[in-house]
């Protein structure tokens, strides 16, 4: 219906018109009439659009191997600007976007990389907001959802990671046994001081025996 000179503009997207090949207008969502044969109208759409960043391996600043994946949410605020400044905006994003994730995490650190990625993820974004700006292009969030260890990293960090529970439980055991020992000296000189509270001690440990078991227990007194 466009070469009839009618063209029907959805409420996300907005319809870029060029007369004979020079920029005319930008039309609002509904049924717009152009000059037959004259006019051309490019759709462009403003949605969120997600784009997959497929896994490449990285070398981080302490020399490890990773692979990285990531996901870029992005969309385009100026329609013009999105067609008359560059060929293919997609293809631009997801070669630009690639390559900024390559340069953030190999500049940073494994331990970085694993444990604050919500840094690397804001530095990404506002790289590439800063670059597809002049494109028409926001860029809304960028999120590194996927990293691949090395198989003979992963075993290292799970030696690391339990020889650091087992340090934790000795610790904690030695700790436990310093306590108990204070409490054992503090309850031995309370004991030593008045001699009726052993055998009061030795009643309530008698009565913790039987209450498990019927038993018979001679003692003496």
């Amino acid at each position: 219906m466009a070469n009839l000179g009618v063209a029907i503009v959805r409420q996300y997207q907005r319809g870029v018109v060029f007369r004979f090949g020079k920029l005319r207008d930008v039309r609002e969502p509904g049924i717009r009439f152009m000059i037959p044969l004259a006019d051309r109208m490019w759709q462009v759409t403003l949605r969120t659009v997600t784009m997959p960043i497929p896994s490449q391996q990285v070398i981080t600043r302490d020399n490890v191997s990773i692979g990285v994946a990531a996901v870029a949410y992005f969309r385009r605020v100026d329609p013009v600007k999105s067609i008359v400044e560059i060929e293919d905006v997609s293809a631009a994003i997801g070669q630009i976007a690639q390559t900024t994730v390559r340069n953030v995490v190999g500049r940073s650190l494994l331990d970085q990389v694993l444990t604050d990625t919500e840094t690397l993820n804001t530095r990404i974004k506002d790289i590439l907001d800063g670059l597809t700006q002049r494109w028409g292009i926001y860029v809304l969030l960028v999120e590194l959802k996927d990293i691949e260890l090395p198989p003979t990293m992963q075993r290292a960090m799970a030696r690391h990671a339990e020889a650091e529970r087992e340090k934790r439980a000795k610790i904690i055991a030695a700790e436990g046994e310093a306590l108990s020992a204070d409490r054992l000296a503090e309850a031995a000189v309370v004991i030593s001081a008045h001699p009726v509270a052993l055998q009061l001690r030795n009643l309530q440990i008698l009565s913790e025996i039987a209450a498990e078991k019927n038993s018979t227990i001679v003692f003496p007194a």
